[in-house]
């Protein structure tokens, strides 16, 4: 059983978190919290495994919440879901919980009468978050260089697309890929305006891999993983590099949505393939909609290699299954497989 304390100023927020949570037999809400002050004196006497969060508060907010928490004794420390508003400083906010030690966020609906519909959502997260270490310490000690940093670059390429669902199975594709994955990687996650730093700065803490968000023209460098950056097309082209050796450049597009989405997985895909031609291993997660089933099919028409995962795996299975019903799909592949599968490819084509 896990036990889950809510923090909210808000009656109203405090009351839907408990029914929309507390619906799940595996889930215990031990007990609500009104303010930070409130918060830290349940979290040190209930001891709950995993804390709601919401960062503006009387009294005492999220982030001091969360400043004193990094004082308590590890045994006492909880896992921290931080409720974020969809607003550019709700975005800073976030990526400073989450450097805080804040281990995941969830978005508001800007609608309140809509807050029911992230129900199944936060159930996931919570479930999700309590299978994870509390820390791996060896984030602290990779690097991620920028857009001018030295360059290694990398002869073959690893697509990632996701939207609904896709950061919890992220969180599990991510930090079961080795060290030495010996190709570049691109995960394209539909994400609000904003909120991509953050969830690339906790992607980087549970990954061997250092993890950044895109910046324009990044090169595309071996072991390393780019998030593309939320308000901008990740678009893949050619860097200057010595002769028959493949350096592959980001460039953010300001064009139009795509499928309603910015980034779109298509564009990334399409354009990656103008570059890395059969050199790439793609794949498709949990996602609403039907973006990635063109850049699937392109990637598989350029002679690369395309999985999906199980669709009782995804919280939505729209654009897996717009992939397949391109024809564009090698193989379904179990989650907890895909990092093995993934790393296979990329020796198969390095080979």
């Amino acid at each position: 059983m896990i036990s889950l304390l809510i923090v909210d100023d808000s009656v109203f927020m405090r009351t839907i978190l408990k029914d929309i949570i507390g619906r799940d037999p595996e889930i215990e809400i031990v007990g609500t919290a009104v303010d930070g002050i409130d918060a830290l004196s349940k979290i040190e006497r209930l001891n709950p495994d995993i804390v709601t969060l919401d960062i503006e508060m009387p009294r005492m907010d999220g982030i001091e919440v969360l400043k004193k928490l990094r004082r308590f004794h590890p045994d006492k420390q909880p896992k921290v879901i931080m409720l974020s508003s969809l607003t550019s400083e709700g975005a800073d906010m976030t990526l400073k919980a989450i450097r805080l030690g804040a281990a995941d966020f969830l978005l508001k609906p800007t609608d309140i009468r809509k807050v029911r519909e992230i129900g199944q959502e936060i159930r996931s997260k919570i479930k999700h978050l309590a299978t994870l270490p509390q820390e791996i310490p060896k984030a602290q000690a990779k690097t991620t260089p920028g857009a001018t940093g030295r360059s290694e670059g990398s002869d073959t390429l690893v697509l990632i697309g996701s939207s609904a669902g896709g950061p919890q199975m992220l969180d599990t594709l991510l930090s079961m890929f080795p060290a030495d994955l010996g190709a570049g990687v691109i995960v394209t996650q539909h994400m609000p305006v904003g909120f991509t730093a953050a969830l690339a700065e906790r992607f980087n803490r549970i990954c061997p891999l250092p993890v950044k968000e895109t910046e324009n023209g990044d090169l595309i460098d071996i072991n390393r993983i780019l998030l593309s950056k939320a308000g901008y097309h990740t678009i893949v082209t050619s860097a200057p590099s010595t002769p028959g050796k493949i350096t592959g450049k980001v460039v953010h597009a300001s064009g139009p949505l795509i499928h309603g989405v910015k980034p779109a997985v298509d564009k990334t895909f399409v354009s990656a393939t103008q570059v890395y031609r059969k050199r790439i291993v793609a794949v498709i997660l949990s996602g609403m909609g039907s973006d990635g089933g063109v850049g699937m099919l392109a990637v598989k028409e350029a002679g690369g290699r395309t999985f999906v995962v199980r669709e009782d795996e995804c919280l939505v299975y729209g654009m897996a299954r717009s992939a397949l019903e391109h024809h564009a799909v090698d193989e379904t592949i179990p989650l907890r497989r895909m990092a093995a599968e993934i790393h296979r490819a990329v020796r198969e084509i390095g080979g």
